[in-house]
């Protein structure tokens, strides 16, 4: 059975943090934040499957022609910049 957790003085900035990772990837707050747990707390290795699955519903969840190659390529050599 899920237990409930309450956290209290979060600093802002890890606030900050974790509104902005679960607002990217799409989750909820308390969703990010169990994810940051496990991920921490239970590491393990994820079975290739595992890693397909989540690419695909990453691909899901895009735009359908949301970016073209050019926009991609630009978007690689600025991160890279």
């Amino acid at each position: 059975m899920p237990t409930t957790l309450t956290l209290k003085n979060i600093p802002d900035e890890i606030y900050a943090r974790l509104k902005t990772a679960a607002a990217l990837h799409r989750r909820s707050l308390n969703s990010e934040a169990i994810l940051c747990l496990e991920t921490v707390l239970a590491p393990g290795s994820i079975t290739p499957g595992e890693r397909l699955a989540r690419a695909r519903a990453l691909r899901a969840g895009l735009q359908p022609d949301a970016f073209d190659a050019d926009d991609i390529d630009r978007m690689k050599r600025e991160g890279r910049a």
